[in-house]
């Protein structure tokens, strides 16, 4: 298979012939021989680059989640590198002025709460705005474009970690997603998505022959970002969702969780596809830093048959229903906004942890995946 940037290189380059080109990228966007995108561009004697644009994490994936990145300049190609993760999400006039073309080149993981798809969003409004042209070089979704699961972002909680009526596991790639933005969502940007040859929508990215690069420092896999459309809820808890550990997204503990107990009550849900195991931790950083924490491990046993998002909300409803005097939604800022609402898209879906009614939601979520389907259907690219 050709990923979108080889395709572009080979028989798209002409598209930029003369024009001033900007680079929304980071570690991520290489190509099949892990030459970065970057180098790429900036040696290439047909793409003048004048600047480089970065994600959340950064250019080089250096910044953990949430670190606040500055503009800097790049010191192997001497370009300026404004952040998209900073004082501003969504690029300025003045950080456009040297710019006529924008390439989009980020590998997304395949879950609403991903940051990139938003920052693509606002650099697509930007360039609509200014009067940019925008380029996507199409990835793989990696954990399939066939699968989806959860409900649609109601208007009151849209956030960065959730900016538009798209489910938890959206199955799209990167390109259609911007298809979708524009035409069904009113980013009316000068838009070209070059497009990958070769990927089927039934391919996990282990499947594609590609090198795996985590887009941030917690993405390490494929087990990893299956179950992230589930476990990324835990974000929203006083528990520990395995930052500062070797399996964030896999683990999920607290100091006041006994494992061996909350393995043997999640295992007897029988849920398909997926293992607990019980586990001790010390996270080196963040919630319940250098305490050690039980809990659990989610071995996924069988990735066509496991429904992420029905297997986080099971094993939060287990620990709210064992430790009820522990477990907490964390709430932040002055309005005391709670971080889980903004995640799961509802205001909704807490009292449901709560109160034994995730799989009456469940049912909910499947309604609005098939209308979110048929939404999609004509941005397919594949």
């Amino acid at each position: 298979m050709e990923i979108g940037l080889d395709r572009f290189l080979t028989k798209s380059v002409d598209l930029c012939k003369g024009k001033r080109v900007g680079v929304v990228t980071n570690m991520t966007g290489v190509n099949q021989r892990l030459t970065p995108t970057i180098d790429l561009f900036h040696e290439h004697p047909d793409i003048h680059v004048t600047a480089l644009y970065g994600p959340e994490h950064g250019i080089r994936g250096s910044a953990k989640e949430g670190e606040k990145i500055d503009f800097f300049v790049d010191p192997y190609t001497n370009l300026p590198v404004y952040s998209l993760y900073g004082a501003t999400k969504k690029p300025t006039k003045e950080m456009l002025e040297n710019v006529d073309m924008i390439f989009f080149d980020l590998q997304d993981i395949g879950a609403r709460y991903y940051t990139f798809i938003y920052t693509m969003a606002y650099v697509m409004e930007a360039c609509a705005e200014f009067g940019k042209e925008f380029v996507v070089l199409d990835r793989p979704n990696p954990i399939t474009g066939t699968v989806m699961e959860g409900n649609l972002v109601d208007e009151d909680v849209r956030s960065f970690v959730g900016l538009y009526p798209i489910p938890n596991r959206h199955g799209m790639t990167v390109g259609e997603i911007a298809l979708m933005y524009k035409h069904e969502f009113g980013i009316n940007c000068e838009l070209t998505v070059i497009p990958m040859e070769g990927w089927s929508r039934n391919m996990f990215y282990d499947e594609t022959g590609l090198f795996w690069i985590p887009p941030s420092p917690n993405t390490t896999g494929m087990d990893m970002c299956t179950l992230y459309p589930g476990t990324c809820l835990v974000e929203g808890t006083n528990l520990s969702e395995g930052r500062g550990t070797t399996r964030p997204f896999e683990y999920v503990g607290s100091p006041f969780i006994e494992g061996y107990r909350l393995a043997k009550y999640f295992n007897e849900k029988k849920l398909p596809g997926v293992l607990a195991r019980p586990i001790s931790f010390v996270p080196t950083y963040q919630k319940h830093k250098d305490q050690v924490c039980e809990g659990v491990q989610l071995h996924v046993t069988d990735r066509w048959e496991i429904h992420s998002l029905k297997t986080g909300l099971t094993l939060l409803a287990a620990i709210a229903e064992m430790y009820p005097h522990d477990f907490e939604f964390l709430q932040f800022g002055e309005k005391k906004t709670y971080m889980f609402d903004l995640l799961a898209g509802t205001k909704d879906l807490k009292n449901l942890v709560l109160n034994g009614g995730i799989n009456r939601f469940i049912e909910l979520c499947e309604v609005e995946t098939e209308a979110f389907k048929k939404k999609r259907e004509p941005y397919l690219l594949y």
